[in-house]
């Protein structure tokens, strides 16, 4: 974790302050009314949102300080084009603002080599998905993005995934119950005789958990939700669904 380290950038993070959501709100009151002060307050109160943030991207021969002032980048445009009149809490918006500037730097920075026509429809449907995001408040369908910046969407699609990083494949993508899943973890091997047997053994496995427990993966792994939102949408705590979640986990290892 990067709070453990002494600074950052030029940070000292041990010294970051975490602004509670009302004041935020106010911060951004403030912000709308010109208030300059305010607006850095709010972007100092909001760094380790940033820290937390570039987490993900590390491991992929950046450095931490780089991807730090990147973020701070996407945090700055996220506090200047919030709206404060939409129903949306500012760490909702703004993540995906941070993540897109992180995304983008990396992009330009890559080995691989686009077309410049192609990265400029790229980034068009960045801005486009950005732009949206703001106005409705959440995350906008590839159809919108293509229909608000006229093109079709594959074309939106190839283009998006023509400026992707790679994915390395001991990149972590679930470590929430204490076992580490990397990409790797996630890859199969066709040649493999045994291939069969083992999906049909893990069909047992799964036939025979409880309903909740059925409930609780495909909404885990297979629609990506947290465990947090597990719990609100089955009614139980969050506590729960981890010990559920984990529990049928070590069910399907041992019966497979």
């Amino acid at each position: 974790m990067f709070y453990n380290k002494v600074e950052i950038a030029g940070v000292n993070t041990s010294d970051l302050k975490v602004l509670k959501e009302s004041e935020k709100t106010e911060l951004l009151k403030r912000i709308k009314d010109g208030d300059m002060n305010a607006r850095d307050d709010l972007i100092r109160g909001n760094l380790r949102l940033v820290l937390s943030v570039i987490q993900r991207f590390m491991g992929r021969g950046e450095r931490a300080d780089d991807l730090f002032q990147v973020g701070c980048i996407g945090l700055i445009k996220a506090i200047d084009n919030f709206d404060i009149s939409q129903n949306v809490r500012f760490s909702t918006y703004a993540v995906p603002m941070i993540m897109g500037e992180l995304r983008r730097y990396l992009r330009d920075n890559a080995p691989v080599r686009v077309s410049r026509s192609m990265r400029d429809l790229a980034y068009r449907a960045m801005q486009s998905r950005e732009r949206l995001t703001a106005e409705k408040g959440c995350e906008p369908k590839i159809e919108d993005i293509a229909n608000d910046i006229g093109v079709s969407r594959q074309e939106v699609v190839v283009a998006l995934e023509a400026i992707s990083e790679p994915i390395s494949l001991y990149e972590p993508v679930f470590s929430e119950t204490g076992d580490t899943i990397y990409v790797l973890d996630q890859l199969g091997d066709n040649n493999d005789d045994m291939n069969w047997l083992n999906e049909i053994s893990l069909k047992e496995a799964i036939a025979g958990l409880g309903k909740r427990e059925k409930r609780i993966l495909d909404l885990r792994f297979f629609r990506g939700k947290t465990q947090v939102e597990v719990a609100k949408e089955i009614g139980i705590s969050q506590a729960q669904v981890s010990r559920l979640e984990k529990g049928a986990l070590n069910k399907i290892k041992n019966h497979i």
